[in-house]
This record gives structure tokens, sequence and C-alpha cells, in this order.
């Protein structure tokens, strides 16, 4: 089996995909529970959405860096 490439989620990524996508927050929830702005919050957001379907559509492997 040859290695997968792999993208690196950060933790306030992942953090982001927990609240937004599991906890179900609305966003004012979201950017506090974070203590950032929400404009960061869906910056955030936006990145690691944009990684995680770069690995989904390309078969990467997703590393999380704590």
């Amino acid at each position: 089996m040859s290695e997968l490439d792999e993208i690196i989620l950060k933790e306030d990524e992942m953090e982001t995909i927990r609240l937004k996508n599991i906890e179900w927050f609305n966003i004012i929830k979201w950017a506090e529970a974070m203590k950032i702005s929400k404009s960061t919050f869906a910056r955030i957001y936006n990145e690691a959405v944009i990684k995680m379907s770069d690995a989904l559509i390309n078969g990467k492997a997703i590393k999380i860096d704590k």
C-alpha cells in the first residue's frame, strides 16, 4: 500500500468544524466559544472546509495538528 498525501488541520480549524457541524451553535455562540470575531470564525471554518474537501475528493489523509 502506498502512502497517502496528507493535509494538516490545525486545532482551531477542527474546533470550528465541531462547533458548526456537531454542536449546531449559531455564529455568535461559535465565535464566543472560541473568543474570536465572527469574521475570524468564518475564515477559519472556510479554510478547514477547503482542506477537508481536498482530502475527501483527492483521497488524502487528514492529520490533526495539536
